[in-house]
């Protein structure tokens, strides 16, 4: 039974329908919905194999599908908590188990559906599922934890079209709207970071719209954004269009934690997410503008040579203070919003930058976050020194960043080839299979370590459709052929398209461009080959390659005392300890 509204629910309803009223005498804010440029195949359509596909394996089997979610919804249950993040935990697994279970067919549905139903059979009768206490509602992190509940929620309504877990995520989502919005709690005054944690649950209350249709919930996220540009909020659209840099938003704050600090780089991105998700419902077009010229920003000015950032989980002009010390870089939830974020505008866009940026992220900062078994990532990455695990966080047995690693990881399978209006586009180049409507895509390669690419496209008929191909920015030299016959017209940092009938037998090779290249930064070099930040790493000393290292070139010349051996920044510091700490910036 549901309980009887109170003096402030009442006063909330009749506020919030105020506003309404207001809004509906002026003009209405118009809606031209915008379709994706791209979207993914299913993922029971792919199979990745080589590299990626190896430690993508070891991720679904020894972190996603091995932990226990009756550990994550624990926190539900009790509901003691007043400042910590709990809740997060169970909605990060979930979105990742759900994708890990399409992808690899395994008899894990049933596991899934029974961890959505405690889950629900912990919300209250308001429509609350949380762990804080009631008296500490809307503090710290607890709208935060509301919105990867709803995030799960709907990936599992998402793969199952599970009525009773919609009704659950549209309850809970109506509480928060007795608490948050005019007449009641301003969203950029609750929690931490100018809001911006709290106001993120934009993202699910927008997807909640789209399955609902219900326009209380387009009016919900139109407030949010709405409450970013007050003075007090977090100006993430007036800030990005105008070109503040991302770590020069606000002034330092005198206690780093807090609600003052206005750069947290996660949280920032993930309002970010949400902006481009009300974007493809409204399109309006300061939504998507301001959200790429945030990219922009954190590319410029914050993204180090293995495609992450931050220091302390904030923005700082660390790009141009890679060379230097800085506590705790490269938070692995950075990293792996970076390249949501990237995966948001790609779609969006159709734009190959976008790609370039994912596979950056994934082969460097990402996998080198990863343990070598798949079972955790690091908290935090540094380009020197030894790789070190977090500490577990809030009493539980994990981490946010183990919890949210494997997202970036279920991100590659989702990416690696789209499909167009008009044909698939390959954006990442892996081994692996892919059974698409019009055809099946089979990919042999040993890239990242070899520029070799063959893919044989067979149609389920004969079939006249475009295949884009990425051409990554950094290959200066590329080749492609069709059955032998050379491509024209092939550029750097853009699509190849190839259109033609297509038939049963036709083989495209790309012969990509490895050479390495040396990057400076004052008194300092670094070496990238491919896709791959290279390092320098103690183990090397030896004349041959030493058990977990994937890949050992030499620069300089052999025999001299310029000859220097490196290996891809994912190898380097794998054994965790100081027997392999690494070095990517050496003296120039």
């Amino acid at each position: 039974m549901r309980q009887p509204f109170t003096r402030r629910d009442i006063l909330g309803v009749l506020g919030s329908l105020a506003a309404c009223s207001r809004t509906r005498s002026q003009e209405s804010p118009s809606r031209h919905p915008v379709a994706d440029v791209l979207s993914s195949i299913p993922l029971d359509a792919v199979h990745l194999t080589g590299y990626l596909g190896k430690k993508l394996d070891l991720c679904i089997a020894n972190r996603i599908l091995a932990q226990d979610p009756a550990k994550l919804v624990e926190p539900f249950r009790k509901r003691v908590e007043r400042s910590c993040w709990q809740s997060e935990f169970w909605g990060k697994w979930f979105l990742s188990a759900a994708a890990a279970c399409q992808y690899t067919k395994a008899d894990a549905r049933q596991r899934l559906g029974d961890s959505v139903h405690q889950v629900l059979a912990t919300q209250s009768p308001d429509g609350y599922i949380g762990n804080y206490a009631p008296n500490s509602h809307l503090k710290s992190w607890d709208i935060w934890g509301r919105k990867y509940t709803l995030l799960g929620l709907l990936a599992w309504v998402d793969m199952t079209q599970d009525s009773a877990a919609l009704d659950g995520a549209r309850r809970l989502a109506d509480h928060l709207l007795t608490e948050v919005g005019p007449g009641k709690a301003d969203i950029v005054t609750c929690g931490l970071y100018r809001g911006m944690a709290s106001s993120s649950v934009l993202e699910p209350i927008v997807q909640l719209f789209h399955h609902t249709r219900d326009e209380r919930y387009l009016t919900f996220a139109r407030y949010i954004v709405s409450q970013w540009s007050l003075p007090k909020g977090p100006q993430l659209i007036e800030k990005a269009l105008n070109g503040t840099a991302v770590g020069q938003r606000f002034p330092r704050p005198a206690k780093w934690w807090s609600w003052e600090n206005g750069e947290k780089a996660y949280e920032m991105m993930s309002c970010y997410a949400g902006l481009l998700e009300l974007y493809r419902e409204t399109g309006e077009p300061n939504y998507r503008n301001a959200a790429v010229r945030t990219y922009e920003s954190i590319r410029n000015t914050e993204l180090n040579i293995a495609g992450s950032g931050s220091s302390q989980e904030c923005w700082y002009g660390g790009a141009a203070r890679q060379t230097e010390a800085a506590p705790d870089t490269m938070e692995t939830c950075v990293a792996v919003s970076w390249m949501q974020l990237c995966a948001h505008l790609l779609r969006i866009t159709g734009d190959s930058r976008y790609a370039d940026e994912i596979e950056r992220t994934a082969y460097n900062a990402l996998l080198g976050a990863m343990t070598p078994d798949g079972v955790a990532f690091a908290k935090y990455s540094s380009l020197e020194g030894t790789r070190q695990l977090g500490t577990p966080q809030c009493g539980m047995d994990l981490n946010c960043c183990t919890a949210n690693g494997p997202r970036g990881m279920m991100l590659l399978p989702e990416t690696a080839i789209m499909m167009h209006a008009d044909g698939p586009v390959v954006n990442l180049y892996s081994a692996g299979t892919w059974n698409l409507k019009s055809c099946r895509i089979e990919v042999n390669t040993g890239y990242p370590f070899d520029g070799l690419v063959d893919l044989r496209v067979t149609p389920h008929q004969s079939e006249n459709f475009a295949l884009r191909l990425r051409i990554p920015a950094w290959s200066a030299a590329t080749a492609v052929t069709v059955n032998r016959t050379p491509v024209p017209g092939i550029q750097a940092g853009a699509y190849a398209t190839i259109r033609r009938n297509w038939k049963a037998g036709d083989v495209v090779r790309l012969r990509l461009d490895l050479s390495a290249r040396t990057v400076r930064a004052g008194r300092f070099a670094a070496v990238e080959r491919g896709p791959l930040v290279l390092a320098r790493d103690a183990r090397l000393e030896a004349n041959r390659a030493p058990d977990g290292i994937d890949f050992v070139t030499v620069t300089g010349q052999k025999g001299t005392a310029n000859e220097v051996r490196l290996c891809d920044y994912a190898s380097a510091g794998n054994t965790w300890d100081q027997r392999s700490s690494f070095r990517v910036w050496l003296p120039a």
